[in-house]
């Protein structure tokens, strides 16, 4: 169950990468040959409307073949108004960004929806009080729920964190214990923390732990789009943080993941529950679209950068360069699909 849940995940969000590819190319009236989940041999296909719709054998993937594009042939060229080379840069960047756009939107949409059925985040219950911090020293005590941070109103943990960080100053706490409402004034201290890639930072702290007590917010439309459009905000950030921590060097190569991980991770989601597969489905599309947009070349990413070059130099890259480049674009993929293989298999090992 739990592999054919990942394949039809990733088929969906395959699904949606390449339609947003078929809509821009489509609006600027280039000719789409063929629509495709998956690699390799056919084994389903249908001819509607001008295109080729089919379902390959390798799942791990899609792609969108249009008139005067391909892949496997750089150098392709192709006459006619409905030819993708025929189109002005600016067009064609807009119809490579479509794909990764797309998965952006439908992570988006996940969230909404994980939103309006009832998101689930820590209370905003105290667990733990260290010693000697400002919240110790203030008076704070475990199991205090705090509603209200000088004139923000509280519903998750999440938030007390992003206030504390993000203003200046001593701060009032509203907390309610036993029943009764104290307001306890809090001035944070700077203290040495580490972010979610183990980096030493310096952040605003006050020395409290949450209870771990699970809590379903409550939002209404119009909250819930906020929370959609800060999700889809935060896990883009997120991605690309990681993938230049990853280049830096600060994030290891080990930490690469492949389809055997993603395929555990979505399997596990969906034991667990509808809410929990969404929002992982939601993450990984995300990560589709940073991903995309990297300027490798065979990805959006690498193409959008061809044309770039080409919009400012006022030429195309030879046709040499640009096979070039884009098989070694295919040896980095391959190499990276490879080396996440490689570790879902020592870790496999290692659990073992």
């Amino acid at each position: 169950m739990g592999t054919i849940t990942f394949l039809l995940v990733l088929s969906f969000l395959v699904f949606f990468h390449e339609l947003g590819h078929f809509l821009a190319a489509k609006f600027f009236g280039v000719k789409v040959h063929t629509f495709s989940i998956g690699f390799g041999k056919q084994i389903y296909s249908k001819y509607w409307k001008g295109t080729t719709w089919q379902i390959a054998l390798i799942p791990l993937g899609g792609y969108v073949k249009m008139k005067g594009q391909d892949d496997s042939n750089p150098a392709l060229i192709e006459d006619g108004e409905d030819s993708y080379n025929a189109k002005k840069p600016w067009q064609r960047i807009i119809i490579l960004f479509a794909g990764p756009f797309a998965n952006f939107i439908l992570a988006a949409i996940l969230y909404f929806i994980i939103a309006l059925s009832g998101a689930n985040t820590w209370a905003a219950q105290v667990g733990s009080v260290q010693e000697n911090s400002p919240a110790f020293i203030a008076g704070i005590k475990a199991n205090d729920e705090i509603m209200r941070i000088n004139d923000i109103d509280i519903k998750s943990w999440e938030e007390i964190g992003k206030v504390i960080t993000t203003t200046q100053g001593a701060l009032q706490f509203f907390i309610k214990r036993d029943n009764q409402v104290l307001i306890k004034t809090i001035n944070p201290e700077i203290s040495d923390s580490q972010n979610m890639f183990r980096e030493n930072i310096k952040k605003r702290m006050i020395g409290i732990s949450p209870s771990g007590k699970v809590i379903t917010l409550d939002l209404s439309f119009s909250q819930s789009l906020v929370f959609a459009y800060e999700k889809t905000i935060f896990a883009s950030t997120m991605i690309f943080q990681g993938v230049q921590k990853l280049i830096s060097g600060i994030v290891p190569t080990s930490e690469i993941g492949g389809v055997i991980s993603i395929g555990k991770v979505i399997s596990d989601a969906s034991e667990s529950s509808i809410i929990a597969l969404l929002t992982i489905t939601a993450l990984i599309s995300v990560n589709l679209g940073v991903l995309n947009l990297l300027p490798i070349p065979a990805l959006d990413g690498g193409h959008i950068m061809f044309n770039l070059y080409e919009m400012i130099v006022r030429k195309k890259p030879s046709d040499k360069v640009f096979v070039f480049l884009t098989i070694m674009g295919w040896i980095i993929l391959g190499s990276l699909m490879l080396l996440g293989i490689y570790n879902d298999i020592n870790r496999i090992f290692l659990n073992n």
